[in-house]
């Protein structure tokens, strides 16, 4: 029979039943905290949304003069001298926040009365489906602290954009600096922007999702290569900055190796550049690597490392492996033709430098000032 470990501490005997106990709790008490803290967020974010539909509805400027931001600022800092957040730099925030989804709520019911569409809207509970002088706050604005919120509201252009990085904010934990990079980068615009023939090759409950997590471009800003190189350059440099190339590739992105040996049943062997696993989806995607414009022989290699993988490494649960080719440049014709018969589900997408990334965004910010 085994002696319980314990050890004598403070008059009481610390054994490894109360260790264990412990552990329980300080994990629970953390886990509280953390739901203190979103409970705390839900409860100023909602304050801060109804005194933006306050300010919107009451036409409070117009009401009270142009001085009405500064002396409502005065007047709840002088009640609440210690809660931040009632400067007229916020207070304007909170207004444009609240007036930013008011304003699309509004057109959109405008054009579904015109159209006398009966469906016009998503399904309930999103804040599509809210009519515009009665929004409430959704319940995952909650998971994203205000300021997240200004800089969404401040630099997207449409209600599908705004509500698309604020789904990201919560998948993926971005810091604020984090989400501003990726409305630089137009993450929305990118994303499951691939030519694909998913919708031939893939079950229909399949096709969205895996088209989801392709994006076009993809930006390679962070490398440090020049502007003329070649694929093996290229290669290298990925997986120097695997970490920054997964973050590119999106949630869920597993690296599973360069280069990997896939071997025939008769002996021969061949050797895809990258596989990664998408955890999310439970699939393996292929990703060869093309410093050149895009030409239809390379879907006919990619197409039988897919079949490959799908043999060799393909498990029970596993969906159906997909490929990727990430080239220089694409002419969507010739992609479309080159997939439209192919057996395999395969995407074609480009990838940018710093140089062509910054010009895009530039050319972005200009067209929509």
């Amino acid at each position: 029979m085994t002696t319980p470990h314990f050890v004598k501490r403070e008059n009481i005997i610390v054994d490894t039943e109360y260790i264990q106990w412990l552990s329980n709790l300080k994990k629970r008490f953390r886990q509280s905290q953390a739901k203190a803290v979103v409970r705390l967020n839900q409860s100023m974010l909602e304050f801060y949304w109804s005194l933006g539909r306050d300010i919107v509805a009451l036409k409070a400027e117009s009401k009270w003069g142009s001085n009405f931001f500064n002396q409502l600022s005065i007047d709840l800092q002088q009640t609440f001298p210690r809660q931040k957040g009632f400067s007229v730099t916020n207070l304007k925030y909170v207004k444009r926040w609240y007036q930013f989804y008011y304003e699309q709520i509004r057109i959109r019911q405008q054009a579904a009365d015109e159209l006398q569409a009966e469906k016009f809207y998503l399904p309930e509970g999103d804040i599509r489906q809210q009519a515009a002088d009665k929004l409430e706050l959704p319940e995952k604005f909650a998971f994203v602290p205000l300021y997240h919120h200004v800089e969404i509201i401040t630099k997207c252009q449409s209600l599908e954009e705004a509500l698309f990085y604020i789904t990201k904010c919560i998948e993926n934990n971005w810091s604020r600096e984090q989400l501003g990079d990726e409305i630089k980068a137009n993450l929305f615009e990118r994303q499951g922007g691939a030519i694909t023939n998913f919708w031939n090759t893939l079950p229909i409950a399949q096709q969205q999702l895996a088209q989801e997590i392709l994006k076009d471009p993809y930006n390679f800003s962070f490398l440090d290569i020049q502007q003329s190189h070649d694929e093996k350059q290229l290669e290298e440099a990925l997986i120097s900055n695997i970490t920054r190339f997964l973050l590119e590739l999106g949630q869920g992105f597993s690296f599973v190796g360069r280069q990997m040996e896939l071997q025939m049943p008769g002996g021969q062997t061949f050797f895809p550049d990258l596989i990664f696993y998408h955890i999310p989806q439970h699939r393996y995607v292929v990703v060869e690597l093309k410093a050149v414009k895009y030409i239809p022989e390379f879907a006919g290699k990619l197409n039988f490392y897919v079949t490959a993988v799908d043999e060799l490494m393909r498990g029970e649960g596993d969906k159906p492996t997909i490929g990727l080719i990430i080239c220089k440049s694409t002419d969507k014709t010739v992609v479309e033709w080159s997939l439209k018969d192919i057996c395999k589900p395969l995407g074609v997408a480009t990838y940018q430098l710093e140089e062509v990334v910054e010009r895009t965004v530039k050319e972005f910010e200009l067209n929509n000032k």
